[in-house]
């Protein structure tokens, strides 16, 4: 593996130490959803009690129902007696009663219902009541690529392995973000006055949606087991992050710490153009060529998310040469390595900025001679 270090000076500016962030939560995630970057990660893979952050899989999973034509927004379903069993937050819905899909989704979202995401699961279950969809969750979470999830139940309600991961939950946020921007609007509604029925309870639970900090969603929960937690989205300029906290004590510990959180996200990091397309960063050494160097360049703008307060950021492309000609302009042969302790490792693939033809009898015998010489460690080979 042959490195070489690319001068990028001018864009990876040096300043004092920029500082993780320290989180009280027991497990947070968050990632800038723009780039991709991670930028905290406090036990994010460890499944735990989601409480009704969980509800984000049955909203994920009724909205497919709604656009597969398996359910319609003006539908109403029934609500079952297991429906309204249900304590903790509620739409304070009657067995026997009727409500709308959009109503319920609503009530899900806004007034964080137990019982109306029951109501949803039963009509879409494949055996017709809670036990099926929680299975049915579960194949669904581990076919979008949530690996730390399995469910017990459709809302969240503490019961033996019903568990989530904090990665988990931040990725199954961007999905409804990106997958169904027709409803995602509704995460950022602040209340919901169904039917008129107790108006005290009307209010969205999400503590930064009337900040203006840019919040416009997604979801909290609280249980004695799982604590105080949020899955939360932001938005700023071109920017959008996506956390997830969980096991706060209190509900006034859990708004401070994800106000904190949205405002170290993008306070503290900031796009930058690291090196603009068609820059030559580095050259790589060229196998039986017409030509000895080939340069290695970005096809697109490379552009990273990095901390302000930047501290031992390193630049270094790295590839595997000498490389075999022929070479075809465009094609990748390396990679910028870009490295930061705030932030990690981050890659963008280089390409080579021509065309490098196999090379004629000439050079076919300058490389051999190189290589020879090199071989028998007598310096540097002679001129091509």
């Amino acid at each position: 593996m042959i490195r070489s270090f690319a001068a990028l000076a001018t864009a990876l500016l040096l300043a004092p130490t920029a500082h993780a962030f320290d989180t009280s939560a027991e497990a947070a995630f968050v990632i800038d959803q723009t780039t991709g970057t991670v930028l905290l990660d406090k036990n994010a893979d460890v499944a735990q009690p989601p409480a009704s952050m969980s509800k984000l899989m049955k909203l994920y999973m009724a909205f497919e129902a709604v656009r597969d034509g398996r359910l319609t927004l003006d539908e109403e379903l029934p609500v079952s007696a297991h429906a309204q069993s249900y304590g903790g937050s509620s739409m304070f819905l009657r067995q026997g009663e009727r409500v709308s899909v959009e109503d319920l989704i609503r009530g899900i979202i806004v007034l964080s219902g137990n019982d109306a995401c029951v109501v949803i699961a039963e009509a879409v279950s494949p055996t017709g009541n809670e036990a099926g969809v929680a299975r049915r969750m579960t194949q669904r979470a581990q076919q979008l690529g949530m690996t730390n999830s399995t469910f017990s139940n459709a809302n969240g309600w503490p019961q033996a392995g019903h568990r989530m991961s904090m990665r988990d939950l931040a990725l199954l946020s961007n999905l409804l973000i990106t997958d169904f921007p027709q409803f995602y609007p509704l995460f950022a509604e602040t209340e919901f006055e169904f039917d008129g029925r107790v108006p005290a309870n009307r209010f969205n639970r999400n503590p930064l949606l009337t900040l203006g900090i840019g919040a416009d969603g997604l979801k909290t929960g609280h249980t004695q087991e799982a604590g105080y937690g949020l899955t939360g989205s932001a938005v700023q300029g071109a920017r959008r992050v996506i956390f997830v906290i969980s096991g706060l004590e209190t509900a006034a510990q859990r708004a401070q710490e994800a106000e904190a959180i949205v405002n170290w996200a993008f306070r503290q990091f900031a796009e930058r153009t690291l090196a603009p397309s068609g820059t030559v960063l580095a050259e790589a050494d060229v196998w039986m060529g017409a030509e000895p160097k080939v340069g290695l360049i970005p096809a697109e703008d490379i552009t990273a998310l990095v901390p302000v307060l930047a501290s031992d950021m390193q630049a270094e492309v790295v590839f595997r040469g000498p490389i075999q000609a022929p070479i075809i302009r465009g094609a990748e042969l390396a990679e910028l390595v870009i490295t930061s302790p705030e932030i990690g490792v981050q890659r963008f693939p280089l390409v080579a900025d021509s065309d490098v033809a196999h090379g004629g009898f000439m050079a076919r015998v300058t490389t051999a001679a190189k290589r020879l010489f090199e071989q028998l460690g007598e310096g540097t080979a002679p001129a091509s």
